[in-house]
């Protein structure tokens, strides 16, 4: 028990201790690998990591008599390198291994202890277009979920304006566009992004976007064919109404009506019975 009391007690003071901070930047999808002493399992005691992330809190520890903790069950796991000296590897670093890695290493005859704040560097997604608003021709070149942000310039210069938006994780995406004079030329426009992930940088040429291309194809045609459209009804419609006019005008004899009829038959019967007397 006084083992045990005096283990806890030790490193309760030995965390309240100032350490060495440290800043670490990783590319994004590497296999990141922090270390916290030189010292070989022969003479490290134990060693722990106090893990403080955006979205969780854990911790991993290993002791020289066996015992071990991890309760972040995310991948991250302590190694020995070739010479025994332990290491916390991080496979696949993502944005979600952003934050802070307190550790503590205690061998014989004394004590590290290391703060280190980890970032990663990941690469933008690249594209560069050219888009019609009004009577106006406006390039756009976007960066989009790189860290840090990237920076955007044009070929040849001009006024533009640039937006950037960061996103929970922590990615930036940078927009920039320029407004392009009539006498323009397109050819010989192109945009450079230039980020730290990268070794060379990035040259785009934008062009005009296929679905503005067609919309200002497609536009006039549709208007052309409703216009046809329009007077080909108008004037089925008016050969209808003209047609129905011409019935009306026409109408077809009236047949005798009953009255008629009637006053026709008493003679026709009496004639029937004069000629039966002359037979």
């Amino acid at each position: 028990m006084m083992w045990i009391y005096f283990f806890f007690f030790f490193l309760t003071e030995s965390w309240s201790l100032s350490g060495v901070d440290r800043n670490e930047v990783y590319n994004h999808g590497s296999n990141v690998i922090l270390t916290c002493s030189n010292k070989t399992w022969n003479e490290i005691l134990y060693v722990i990591w106090k893990i403080e992330l955006k979205r969780k809190a854990c911790t991993i520890s290993f002791s020289n008599n066996g015992q071990s903790v991890d309760d972040c069950n995310d991948g991250k796991s302590l190694k020995n390198n070739s010479i025994g000296q332990s290491y916390l590897n991080i496979p696949n670093f993502s944005a979600n291994d952003v934050g802070t890695y307190k550790c503590e290493s205690v061998y014989h005859g004394g004590n590290e202890y290391y703060n280190i704040k980890v970032a990663v560097t990941a690469p933008p997604r690249v594209s560069a277009w050219l888009e019609y608003r009004g009577n106006k021709m406006v390039a756009v070149c976007r960066a989009e979920s790189g860290n840090p942000a990237a920076n955007i310039s044009w070929s040849p210069a001009g006024n533009d304006s640039v937006t950037k938006k960061q996103d929970p994780d922590g990615f930036v995406t940078v927009e920039s566009q320029l407004e392009l004079p009539e006498n323009t030329d397109r050819e010989n426009l192109t945009c450079i992004i230039r980020h730290q992930y990268w070794d060379q940088e990035e040259i785009l040429v934008p062009e005009l976007r296929k679905a503005y291309f067609w919309s200002w194809i497609l536009i006039p045609v549709i208007g052309v064919i409703f216009v046809i459209l329009a007077a080909f009804s108008a004037l089925v419609m008016k050969k209808v109404v003209s047609l129905r006019q011409c019935q009306n005008t026409d109408t077809p004899s009236k047949s005798p009506s009953a009255e008629e009829v009637e006053e026709v038959e008493p003679y026709a019967s009496y004639v029937q019975r004069v000629n039966s007397i002359y037979n």
